[in-house]
């Protein structure tokens, strides 16, 4: 299949809507956009790396913009190919992944092949598996492989955010916390001690716990601490000696995973638990204050944009925060609406945010 990067950014998107790329199986679709890239725009080096595909100008300019979005969609449900619906005046296209994020992509690719005189230097990073486990994750690939491609002055995830820049990103962490006990039989219960009793004082803390909210940047960000699993018993008519539960907790990018940890450590202090963190990843504050940012949200305001707020959950800006560049989520799409079957974005948003992007790039006031 081949795309025209040339047409209205709506048709490229339902273009990219019916390219099946359900994690691991975005070959196709990474063939297209490469070709696309080469034979379409003017001044891009243009890499494939597995099923990512980069390209980047080098022409002296001062600063350099990453554009990047992953290719991939959640298993399709029966939405694709997508179609347009007009619903209470409003165009829509529906469609596995019109959301998150082909929308995002079309916009980037359309830039890129329309965009001749950009005032800034361009990075493009089109990635495969970010809906799955993050060894999967092709911009961790990059960022271990080809670190220098995410070298920039500000990168841009075109994740949806319906128009408003959604600036840095929440950590997160999971912890388990494991309670023992002794085990007996449940018509003798006096001789054991129920551990998933023992799980009450956990819950209880959970249930009183009072999120913090802290500005940063201007964007308020809500702190929450949440048990996502609980597990025991061994059998119907024996009392379990061994229960946990798991929490997870999403935090402020002012705090670093280890001073996640040791908050949610304390949360738990004093109880007979076992405390073990499982995974977790840090935020990314906002970085607004970087002249590059800046610019981008003048020409969010100037141009009837969402505006400006934080991002709750946790995206890859966080792999370029890491790396000292201020990064944000801006893109067309309800973030509500990635992953359901009646997944849609309003074609009015993806006209927006390319108007606005094109500004920026270019520079027009």
């Amino acid at each position: 299949m081949t795309i025209d990067l040339r047409a209205d950014p709506i048709a490229l998107t339902a273009a990219l809507v019916d390219m099946p790329s359900v994690s691991r199986d975005e070959a196709a679709i990474a063939d297209t956009v490469a070709w696309a890239l080469r034979e379409q725009t003017e001044g891009f080096e243009v890499l494939r790396h597995g099923n990512t595909v980069l390209a980047r100008t080098n022409r002296g300019r001062p600063t350099r913009v990453v554009l990047a979005g992953h290719l991939d969609t959640v298993p399709i449900a029966d939405n694709v190919p997508g179609h347009f619906v007009t619903e209470d005046g409003v165009e829509k296209l529906y469609g596995c992944g019109s959301v998150d994020m082909k929308s995002g992509d079309a916009v980037f690719l359309h830039l890129a092949a329309t965009v001749a005189d950009p005032v800034c230097d361009l990075t493009l990073i089109f990635y495969d598996c970010e809906e799955i486990a993050a060894e999967y994750n092709g911009l961790g690939r990059i960022e271990r492989e080809l670190p220098d491609w995410l070298d920039a002055d500000l990168a841009i995830l075109g994740e949806p955010s319906a128009g408003w820049i959604e600036a840095g990103c929440q950590g997160t962490l999971r912890a388990r916390l494991t309670t023992s006990g002794i085990r007996a039989h449940t018509a003798r219960a006096w001789l054991g001690d129920n551990a998933i009793h023992r799980l009450a004082p956990i819950l209880e803390r959970l249930r009183d716990y009072r999120p913090r909210e802290i500005d940063l940047d201007g964007c308020v960000y809500r702190e929450g601490l949440s048990a996502v699993r609980v597990g025991g018993g061994v059998a119907g008519n024996v009392v379990p000696d061994e229960a946990e539960v798991v929490v997870n907790f999403r935090f402020a990018p002012d705090r670093s995973l280890d001073e996640a940890t040791e908050h949610v450590r304390q949360v738990f202090s004093g109880l007979d638990v076992e405390f073990e963190r499982t995974d977790g990843a840090p935020g990314a504050l906002p970085g607004l204050s970087a002249p590059a940012a800046k610019n981008l949200v003048d020409q969010v305001h100037a141009h009837g944009g969402g505006g400006v707020r934080a991002k709750y959950g946790w995206t890859d800006v966080s792999r370029f925060a890491a790396r000292g560049v201020p990064a944000v989520n801006f893109g067309p799409g309800d973030p509500n609406l990635a992953h359901k079957v009646d997944e849609h974005v309003p074609t009015a948003q993806i006209t927006t945010v390319t108007e606005i992007l094109r500004a920026y790039l270019t520079g027009r006031a």
